[in-house]
C-alpha cells in the first residue's frame, strides 16, 4: 500500500477566499448616507481628474461608491440590479449609536411604567377607604 494523500479541507477553495478579500470590499451604508449630503455630494460628482482611478474619476455613481471607465457604462450600471438593490437599501435611515445601545439594553427607558396604573388604583381604593 503506497502513501495517502494529506487531506486539505478548505483552505484551497478558491472561491470563498474571492469572496472575502479587501479589495472587493465596499463602504458600508452608513458611510454612504454621508457622502450623500449635499455638500459632499457635488464635491464627488466634479471631482479633479485622477489618473489612478478608472475614468480619470469623472464618472462616479455615490449610491454605489464606484468608479467607471465610461458615462456608458455608468448609464448601464444605474439600470442595473445591483444600484437598484443598493437603492433600496438607502432608503432606510442608518442605525445610530444610541439605538444599537438600546437593542443591546444599555440605554435608559423613559417610555411608560407598566406598574404606574397598579399604584395609582392602589392608592385611590386606600383613599376611599378612609374618606368612609
Amino acid at each position: 500500500m503506497g502513501r495517502l494523500a494529506r487531506s486539505r479541507k478548505h483552505r484551497g477553495i478558491r472561491d470563498i477566499k474571492r469572496k472575502y478579500r479587501l479589495r472587493r470590499r465596499t463602504k458600508d451604508l452608513d458611510q454612504i448616507h454621508e457622502d450623500l449630503e449635499p455638500e459632499k455630494a457635488t464635491h464627488l460628482e466634479k471631482q479633479e481628474v485622477d489618473p489612478d482611478l478608472p475614468g480619470l474619476a469623472q464618472h462616479y455613481c455615490i449610491q454605489c461608491s464606484k468608479y467607471f471607465t465610461d458615462d456608458k457604462s455608468l448609464v448601464e450600471h444605474r439600470r442595473g440590479k445591483y444600484h437598484k438593490k443598493r437603492l433600496r437599501l438607502l432608503k432606510d435611515a442608518p442605525y445610530t449609536i444610541k439605538e444599537a445601545e438600546m437593542a443591546a439594553g444599555l440605554g435608559t427607558d423613559n417610555g411608560k411604567r407598566l406598574n404606574a396604573k397598579k399604584k395609582a388604583e392602589k392608592e385611590e381604593k386606600v383613599k376611599d377607604m378612609e374618606t368612609d
